[in-house]
């Protein structure tokens, strides 16, 4: 199973810039988008239909803004819209389906950069979120997690880390929570293969960033520890650029 998270930040957008060309180069079974900032009625989605994919959306209330949707070459058993909390499902942050024993996840974590209220949201957010995953592992064991998490876990995972050490998305507590997350029992997939530095999935669009590679690695697709031998590789696909993030690809032999 091929899987590919990608927050394309507006689908409509990602697609005047050749997103469903890209789709047509058959990239994964299954592609998570996060922030597509569009209603299923305001898409051309006959267009991932006609090149085999299920499509499963999950919008933000507010027009323009947030939304995470699902295309998916493989029928899912179960499907499951928002996570039960009000105010992340009004900004679509979340929906999970089912394939088999595998629960995927597909999440687009809050972004503190607005203000101090956003960032005590975030917090909120991750406290609520931890909770429902610590609550699923005890019936559904095998779960993948794949979204913008809006968080650089280590300093490997970050361009500059010293000047970047109290901008949300890399403060103290955001990195605990994460030790907290892998601790509880889940795999960084792609590190898992991949030690090395200077490998980011977000740039800012200012100073030139993508093309001087300071950048961020704050997509991910992590999974639970019984997954753990089942992932058979991980990567960042850093040449494609319809959005300032760049999709996160794992493959599972399952």
């Amino acid at each position: 199973m091929r899987i590919i998270s990608y927050n394309v930040n507006g689908l409509r957008s990602a697609m005047t810039k050749g997103f469903t060309e890209w789709l047509q180069s058959d990239p994964a079974d299954i592609i998570c988008l996060q922030e597509i900032k569009a209603h299923q009625e305001n898409v051309d989605f006959q267009q991932f239909e006609q090149l085999g994919y299920e499509h499963y959306w999950f919008p933000a209330q507010k027009k323009g803004y947030s939304g995470v949707a699902v295309l998916t070459r493989i029928k899912p058993d179960f499907v499951q819209y928002g996570s039960g909390h009000q105010q992340s499902d009004q900004e679509g942050r979340f929906i999970r389906l089912d394939f088999g024993d595998l629960t995927l996840i597909n999440t687009y974590f809050p972004s503190g950069t607005s203000g101090d209220d956003r960032q005590t949201y975030k917090y909120q957010w991750l406290e609520e979120f931890f909770q429902y995953l610590d609550a699923l592992k005890k019936t559904r064991p095998n779960v993948a997690v794949c979204g913008d998490y809006n968080i650089c876990h280590k300093p490997i995972d970050i361009h500059d880390p010293v000047s970047n050490k109290n901008s949300t998305g890399f403060l103290p507590e955001e990195r605990a929570w994460m030790d907290r997350f892998f601790e509880s029992g889940f795999v960084d997939s792609f590190r898992h293969f991949n030690p090395e530095p200077h490998q980011y999935s977000w740039w800012s669009f200012r100073a030139n960033a993508r093309n001087n590679n300071k950048g961020w690695r704050i997509d991910y697709i992590n999974v639970t520890s019984p997954l753990k031998d089942k992932l058979k590789h991980a990567s960042i696909y850093q040449q494609v650029k319809h959005s300032d993030h760049c999709p996160v690809f794992v493959e599972l032999a399952l």
